[in-house]
């Protein structure tokens, strides 16, 4: 039984139709129910109050290791991996994660499916089994998580902040854990990790502790009887929060410049502060303040006065790890070259920002304009994942008051000078902790951080210092923004008067075609536009797509001080370079979405090439080439394997050797001739009348093809662009060997890709069915039982409309065609257990797949993602869901098998496979040693072997289907 509930009234958005109820089981637990009759998935969180900072001493990611150890089994559910097997095969997904002063473990999972699901997933705070050989194995499993992080900037620059603090506080603490923390180490002091890891359970997973989100199509009646019954048995023995007593920076950890050697190309300054967490005052929302403005990007702010002066690329601020006892208020900036011979004025005019921000005192309107941009972010707010909705609510729970568990910290509202003022004070120099990334340190330094092996040397400076910076910095006109024009006033929405469910051709004509899809699912103001730029003269060599994606990065560029007040306003754009020209795509409150895609479009008709601006975004997208070959290998696997199948692709290599020879004439010459030939593709969907929609292209039709000197043509017929994908011969293994890109890299990988072919509903969905069966199987069978790697996932793959499957692993501990071998056994395996079969099972994985396909678009970005590809591939099948679900209804076990045989099968005479191989530094042996094998062809050369293979035809412009 529930011995408590709470009259307090949960604070949710206006639009929000759900329904919640907090109730408070004997056993002290606290629980949140949603009701969501039109949900199509459910979904539960748990986030138990203990996290990393808990760790023993010795022992450092015990609490991360004890998250991966519940998922193996139960007293109730003995058989190892049952319940992720469970939710794989109900449509679901499961996963969590170990912060600082909290664990999080999470699923969703088809409605039929939840309440066996929810059974399963209790069981791992009941009565878990955590087996001595499922012990070691995950500790394997736990060192390969950590082998994948350490050559990750992110991670290290988190670790090396961490490690230049107190000793004593759990801040320092290292959170992963490795072989070394959790074997090695323990094992030299007698201790048995295994008794640690259930002494560590038992002491700390206490139901007073955690909170449980539930969210489901049912009645909160209903929930809350499943909820009793499942969750009851939690124990209660009533431990006390962790607190982290103490601050983790004391006086020799403050007043610092570290300098530090990165792994990536490039320049970053990342400065912080400890300040008063923002948790105790969220209603008032200094942090989120004072970010808001040491942030801004507007004419007159830091930013705008870096990039003016050519230092900087990027700015972010705001507060960073913060937990209930502290927090640090982080300013993080990329840095061009000629920044980081300035860096002494950067951080002067930091101060001398933070000093008009003391001057200017703290304005009301700001506050209120702020606020009033929160609140209509939070009542419109789109729906979400169910399993991401509840993780959010989950954590939120252990810090929030009930009312504002859906809120949080999103809703300031409480204006209170005093206390901005106070962490504004608490910006001051005499506090502060500045860190310096650069190649360029490369040895100079005197430290290294011992869990990453990052190096790093430390300089005291002092508060004098510091404002000598600021006086010495060079005088510019600093001022706080304007009122924003964008935030929305009309919020109404447009009356739809059919209910259209797929996007229709409303407009076509030799400038461009328009696809539209009216807003009848979601009830939100917003729109979304999408413009694809065809442009042949874009991708007809390295040198043309490199121009491009100069061009797209300045045209970002010359918009930033205004485009950036409708991003904080909530209306987002974006403009890339593709294969075959650019998109520029925008997504928010439709209310003034036209007035920023008119001004998009007028800096394209007007684009001249700015002398300082090319340098900077030249330096930029050098750095973006250079920084390829610190990818991760399965990363640089899956590019080869695009760059071997995509016809009309250029290497990274290649675009970066011409980069350095690029002048600013080079881009003028390029972007009228990139133009002079073009046709727009148009997606608009959202909150938008169709006679908006076609207005909006006719004025751009006009703008950019109708003036006296047009900018653009149309294309001829022969010039549209069309996406060819190379066609594997029937029975042939080909295989491309390769050497990591970065020698200090001990990981390989393996991308082993298996093609299909064309789009084609009978075909898909066998492809789709094996790949939800084989799914959890593989993940089981090569990670957890074989110990591959962190890194194993098997997933589909589709190439503008042609299909496939590929198994995806990185591994420390075998070389790629170790890994190859691996996964031809597990397919030679899984041949029996797919014949064995039962009829139950199939129709169970059918129709897990079928309610996967009926599952509703959660949002305008989803939906218009989902009817974009169809667009972007040329299949246009806007329908395919509902062809394929019928698909799926006529589906034999039989057939799902002669697929397997005919296109999955070892040694099948139809089977095409590609075998993308990246060699690590532990097995660079292996790869000087690859060379064709038996029933395999080995690629010497990528384009050699692209161009002696025939060609998939494309789906663009097919019969029945539109013709450019």
């Amino acid at each position: 039984m529930a011995v408590g509930k709470d009259d307090v009234e949960i604070v949710k958005a206006r639009i929000d139709k759900r329904n919640y109820r907090r109730v408070v089981l004997h056993n002290s637990l606290e629980v949140l129910l949603i009701s969501d009759p039109d949900t199509d998935k459910c979904a539960a969180s748990m986030d138990v109050g203990v996290g990393y900072f808990s760790d023993p001493a010795g022992l450092e990611g015990l609490a991360h290791f004890l998250e991966h150890m519940l998922f193996y089994a139960s007293e109730k559910y003995p058989m190892e991996d049952s319940y992720s097997k469970y939710i794989a095969e109900h449509g679901g997904s499961t996963n969590a994660f170990t912060a600082s002063e909290h664990t999080n473990y999470f699923f969703d999972v088809n409605i039929d499916g939840f309440e066996e699901a929810l059974d399963r997933f209790a069981q791992f705070f009941t009565k878990p089994l955590m087996s001595a050989d499922a012990t070691m194995r995950e500790i394997k499993a736990v060192d390969s998580e950590n082998q994948k992080n350490l050559l990750s900037d992110a991670w290290r620059m988190n670790q090396l902040q961490k490690h230049i603090s107190d000793g004593d506080h759990p801040y320092h603490k290292f959170s992963t854990g490795n072989w070394d923390t959790l074997e090695v180490r323990p094992k030299a002091k007698g201790l048995d990790t295994r008794n640690e890891l259930l002494k560590f359970y038992e002491e700390n997973y206490s139901a007073n502790l955690m909170h449980l989100v539930i969210y489901t199509n049912e009645s909160l009646d209903k929930i809350q009887n499943l909820v009793e019954e499942k969750f009851q048995y939690i124990r209660n023995t009533n431990k006390s929060c962790f607190h982290a007593h103490g601050q983790p920076c004391k006086s020799e950890h403050l007043q610092i410049l570290v300098r530090t050697v990165p792994i990536k190309q490039g320049h970053k300054l990342r400065i912080l502060w400890p300040v008063t967490p923002e948790i105790h005052h969220y209603t008032e929302g200094p942090c989120r303040y004072l970010g808001h403005l040491i942030g801004h990007e507007g004419e007159g702010s830091l930013y705008y006065i870096l990039k003016k002066l050519g230092w900087s690329t990027g700015l972010s601020a705001g507060e960073s790890d913060w937990s209930l006892d502290f927090s640090f208020f982080k300013v993080v900036i990329d840095l061009t070259d000629a920044g980081h011979e300035h860096i002494q004025d950067i951080i002067g005019l930091l101060f001398k920002y933070i000093e008009l921000l003391q001057r200017c005192g703290v304005h009301k309107w700001i506050f209120k304009e702020l606020s009033a941009v929160c609140e209509t972010k939070f009542h419109y707010q789109d729906k979400i994942p169910p399993s991401d909705y509840v993780v959010n609510i989950a954590s939120n729970m252990q810090f929030y008051p009930v009312k504002d568990w859906l809120t949080g910290s999103s809703l300031p509202s409480k204006f209170s000078p005093s206390v901005i003022q106070m962490v504004l004070d608490q910006l001051s120099p005499d506090k502060v902790r500045i860190f310096w990334e650069s190649k360029k340190f490369e040895g100079l330094t005197d430290k290294v951080e011992p869990w990453y092996g990052t190096a790093y040397s430390i300089e005291k400076i002092t508060g004098s210092g510091i404002r000598g910076w600021v006086l010495s910095a060079p005088d510019e006109n600093m001022h706080l923004p304007v009122p924003n024009e964008f935030i929305p006033t009309d919020l109404s929405l447009k009356l739809v008067q059919e209910k259209v469910k797929f996007p229709v051709l409303l407009r076509r004509s030799t400038y461009s075609a328009l696809w539209y899809k009216p807003d009848t699912l979601f009830s939100t103001p917003k729109a979304f536009v999408k413009i694809d730029f065809n442009c042949p003269y874009a991708g007809k060599s390295p040198e043309a797509e490199v121009l491009a994606h100069i061009f797209t990065q300045l045209l970002m560029d010359y918009l930033n001080e205004y485009a950036y007040y409708a991003q904080v306003a909530g209306l987002y754009y974006n403009i890339n370079h593709t294969d075959g020209g650019f998109q520029v795509t925008l997504l928010g409150y439709n209310h003034k979405l036209r007035i920023l895609l008119e001004t998009i479009v007028a800096k394209i008709v007007t684009f001249e090439v700015k002398t300082d601006r090319f340098s900077v975004i030249k330096e930029m997208v050098t750095k973006e080439y250079q920084n390829f070959k610190y990818q991760q290998p399965y990363q640089q696997a899956m590019y080869y394997c695009s760059l071997i199948l995509q016809d009309q692709t250029w290497p990274w290599i290649e675009q970066l050797d011409v980069l350095p020879a690029l002048q600013v004439e080079d881009l003028a010459k390029f972007v009228p001739t990139m133009l002079s030939r073009t046709f727009l593709e148009f997606y608009i969907a959202g909150n938008i009348e169709s006679h908006e929609a076609e207005s909006m292209v006719k004025h751009i039709e006009d703008v950019l093809f109708n003036y006296s000197k047009p900018l653009c043509k149309p294309l001829f017929s022969s010039q549209h662009l069309t996406n060819r994908v190379v066609k594997l011969e029937n029975g042939m293994n080909y295989f491309y060997p390769s050497e990591c890109l970065n020698p200090e890299e001990e990981n390989s990988s393996l991308v082993h890709y298996i093609q299909v072919g064309r789009d084609d509903f009978k075909l898909n969905v066998k492809l789709q069915l094996f790949a939800l069966v084989a799914k959890q199987p593989t993940f089981h069978q090569l990670r957890s039982v074989e110990q591959l790697g962190y890194i194993t996932v098997l997933m589909q793959r589709n190439d503008s409309g042609i299909r496939g499957l590929q198994f995806i692993i990185q591994s420390t501990v075998k070389s790629p065609g170790n890994i190859e071998q691996r996964v031809m056994a597990f397919l030679q395996m899984f041949e029996t257990k797919l014949c064995e079969m039962t009829n139950d099972e199939f129709k169970s994985n059918v129709n897990a797949l079928i309610d996967m396909k009926l599952e509703k678009h959660k949002n305008l970005r989803e939906e218009s993602a989902f009817f974009w590809r169809e667009i972007s591939d040329g299949t246009l099948r806007f329908d395919r869901r509902d062809y394929e679900v019928e698909a799926l209804k006529l589906l034999t076990l039989q057939e799902l098998i002669d697929f397997f045989n005919e296109y999955v099968k070892v040694g099948a005479p139809r089977k095409k496979t590609l075998s993308v191989r990246v060699h690590g530094n532990r097995h660079s042996s292996e790869y000087k040693a690859e060379a064709s094998e038996t029933h395999s062809a080995k690629i010497d050369n990528i384009f050699t072997f692209r161009r002696s293979q025939s060609l998939y035809g494309s789906f663009k412009g097919l019969s029945g289907q539109m013709k450019l």
